[in-house]
């Protein structure tokens, strides 16, 4: 017997856009809160200051439709952190 706990189960996520080559996942999320708490750290962990530089926007995107036949719809663009600024001793 199959039970669906959620009348509708969401996903979202922050996509990286770059001007030079192709998009990247940088977080995945079950609500667009915790996509915009978690997609900073992401941002700095997996992205080096080469690909941080070529970023154009990051897309907030969330799933629409069924798990196997549906689609990304852009939500909103986040704010693109800025590069953490060594401190000078």
């Amino acid at each position: 017997m199959f039970q669906q706990v959620e009348a509708k189960a969401q996903c979202w996520r922050a996509v990286a856009i770059f001007d030079d080559r192709d998009e990247a996942l940088l977080f995945l999320g079950r609500s667009s809160t915790q996509v915009r708490a978690g997609y900073v750290e992401a941002f700095l962990d997996l992205l080096d200051d080469e690909e941080r530089a070529h970023i154009k926007t990051i897309s907030m995107q969330r799933w629409h439709g069924a798990p196997d036949a549906g689609r990304w719809i852009h939500h909103s663009n986040l704010k693109v952190p800025a590069p953490k600024v060594a401190k000078s001793a």
